[in-house]
């Protein structure tokens, strides 16, 4: 059951009694997603905090030239949204589109403040859920500026070991920041190493 996902996934923070569990349980609403649908376009506003129980999401901005710049991907167990249109209600900067049929769980501003309020829990594990992906950010800054493209693509392996084959090369490639003809250069240099 998809829910039993989303409850367990507290387990590794600050773990959820039965009555903590029932009223997120109350709070959040399940959605069936796609493949290639959105969640969130760019200029619309960031309305929910969401889980991913099932399937795969990328988050990516568009250029001018309108080339897709993959900055995060979300599968089982991970949370997205957009924090800056989310808490302030700006516009989204980004996309976040389904790359799998999926099932996720959304708890929109009022739903999610009312857990932080009563119960203290609840903002402890999404503030560690935030520090969580601030530091993968801030990770992926320093290895952008300052590693390969070969050594960038061996940490993507080890942030998301459950992703690279399920992934096409070109999300990949995007994500890295490089083209898929030198993603491919990339693979053939790591396999004959190996």
């Amino acid at each position: 059951m998809s829910i039993n996902k989303l409850l367990s996934c507290f387990d590794k923070y600050l773990p959820l009694d039965e009555g903590e569990k029932a009223d997120l349980a109350q709070r959040v609403t399940e959605r069936k997603i796609k493949r290639r649908q959105f969640i969130l376009q760019e200029n619309d506003i960031c309305r929910h905090y969401t889980f991913v129980a099932e399937g795969c999401f990328k988050k990516f901005q568009v250029d001018k030239k309108g080339t897709e710049h993959n900055l995060q991907f979300a599968a089982e167990g991970d949370w997205l949204m957009e924090i800056d249109s989310f808490y302030f209600e700006k516009p989204s900067r980004v996309y976040i589109e389904a790359i799998e049929p999926a099932v996720i769980y959304q708890l929109n501003k009022a739903n999610l403040f009312y857990l932080f309020t009563n119960n203290p829990k609840f903002d402890r594990n999404f503030r560690v859920i935030v520090e969580d992906r601030f530091v993968e950010q801030e990770n992926r800054i320093l290895q952008t500026i300052s590693s390969t493209a070969e050594e960038r693509y061996l940490s993507f392996i080890k942030q998301y070991p459950h992703l690279y084959q399920r992934l096409p090369g070109t999300q990949i490639a995007s994500y890295l920041g490089i083209t898929p003809e030198f993603l491919s250069k990339v693979r053939k240099y790591i396999a004959q190493k190996q």
